[in-house]
């Protein structure tokens, strides 16, 4: 039988259990939603063409909120469009079977397109796919506004409008291009090989269009951003999660011997990253990043508090679904 006193001990340790449990999350919550001067960000001499006076607008998934994602719709919505203008298109490529290069965020067409209904299958990726296969597609199919209306989903077969078709990449670089000159951050969802051969297209297809130092490059996938280093130096790219990790722990221990391993830095801000205790967007960071001659940008953010915040803090850019909200917000 228990006695008295180990009952004690027990209920000693489980208070003070629950004691560090409390204080961790105070920490965490303070840590997390800690907002900092803007009078304590720096500036430093760049030779940097990402770190700038005023933030960029960023079409996250081209404006993907206000309409069908990384269609030309969505494209048109925002550069053409009176309400509002966007400083960069972001957006994501899949390699197709026959070594297209077209745009679409997930790794299968699942959520934005009506591909099972088309292909009797599920989780249908690009790559297994011609481009005049995925041309079938109606890519607003899925799309939900504001108001929970998907007013693309009924369209028949064969009516569908070019502008709700997937798109190569050429055509998204000629159609921007005509309008106005935009800088681009986009990324090769791809691997291993097929992420390779991917960047090998990009970069031909970049330099041949005389945009190459208008793109950041960016990739979750170790393996081509070295590809990129070795075979590509003329390309900007964006730090990896590691690489973004090691900067993280650099700038928390303002580390003397931290080198840059790019120019460009892309961090989540905002729910859930909060929450845990993560904040990106501190003077801390944001100096040290900029010290360090690396341009700082956040993704995704569709909070209005959270663009006042970056903005006023000097984030080089921040990527939204909503640039309409965030042109609102700076204007």
């Amino acid at each position: 039988m228990e006695s008295k006193s180990t009952k004690k001990r027990s209920v000693k340790i489980l208070a003070v259990i629950v004691c560090i449990i409390a204080v961790l999350g105070i920490f965490i919550n303070v840590e997390g939603f800690y907002k900092s001067n803007p009078d304590t960000i720096e500036s430093y001499d760049t030779h940097n063409q990402y770190i700038l006076s005023k933030t960029d607008i960023s079409g996250h998934r081209s404006g993907g909120g206000i309409a069908p994602e990384e269609t030309m719709m969505a494209f048109k919505n925002c550069a053409e469009n009176d309400d509002f203008s966007v400083d960069v298109f972001e957006f994501d490529l899949h390699i197709t079977k026959d070594n297209v290069l077209v745009l679409l965020h997930d790794d299968t067409l699942d959520r934005t397109s009506n591909s099972e209904e088309v292909f009797k299958e599920k989780d249908v990726r690009p790559e297994d796919k011609t481009y005049d296969e995925l041309r079938q597609l109606n890519m607003g199919a899925k799309f939900e506004n504001e108001q929970g209306e998907t007013p693309y989903a009924e369209i028949e077969n064969g009516k569908i409008p070019n502008d709700l078709k997937i798109l190569r990449i050429e055509d998204v670089l000629d159609y921007l291009s005509s309008i106005g000159n935009y800088k681009y951050i986009i990324e090769i969802k791809n691997n291993e090989e097929l992420g390779k051969k991917g960047v090998d297209i990009l970069h031909k297809i970049l330099v041949e269009k005389g945009l190459i130092e208008d793109v950041i490059f960016g990739t979750f996938h170790s393996e081509v951003s070295e590809y990129v280093d070795e075979k590509y130096p003329d390309m900007t790219r964006s730090a990896g999660i590691n690489e973004a990790l090691d900067f993280w722990w650099a700038a928390l221990t303002d580390s003397e011997t931290y080198t840059p391993p790019c120019k460009v830095l892309q961090l989540p801000y905002g729910s859930p990253f909060q929450n845990l205790g993560l904040n990106t967007a501190t003077a801390t960071v944001i100096n040290y990043a900029h010290k360090h001659d690396m341009a700082i940008q956040y993704w995704t953010i569709n909070d209005e508090k959270d663009m006042e915040y970056l903005v006023d803090v000097g984030a080089d850019c921040i990527m939204t679904d909503y640039p309409d909200l965030l042109y609102e917000v700076m204007n």
